[in-house]
């Protein structure tokens, strides 16, 4: 499982902090964010990353299944905001100097998934 082979909850919860210091500064992405603290989004984010990659299943038993599209649909995805998210969360994965052997998988799930959360 991936979750363990890099590392479990630490690497996950370095990977989704980073990425959220980049949101944090990004014009185009941050109004996507309507919580003034984005605590809140790094954490789903990070107990998301973690079920899907093998870990605990904790995301599910909080907030039930991900729903991903359903929950996105209410902000406008483009290709600027998919492009932008994408860079971030290079970026945060770059950051972690992860074997490509783990990395690729990684990597192959989020731009599969930025594409998927286009809604326009």
């Amino acid at each position: 499982m991936i979750y363990e082979q890099v590392g479990g909850e630490p690497f996950f919860e370095a990977l989704v902090q980073r990425f959220y210091e980049g949101v944090a500064d990004d014009s185009l992405l941050r109004p996507l964010y309507p919580e003034a603290d984005l605590g809140p989004a790094a954490q789903r984010l990070k107990l998301f990353l973690m079920q899907y990659f093998g870990g605990p299943g904790t995301y599910s038993e909080r907030r039930g299944h991900p729903r991903l599209r359903m929950r996105h649909m209410g902000f406008s995805v483009g290709e600027a905001e998919r492009d932008a998210w994408l860079l971030h969360m290079r970026r945060s994965l770059d950051a972690a100097q992860l074997p490509a052997e783990l990395q690729e998988p990684i990597w192959s799930y989020f731009v599969q998934a930025a594409e998927f959360l286009r809604n326009n």
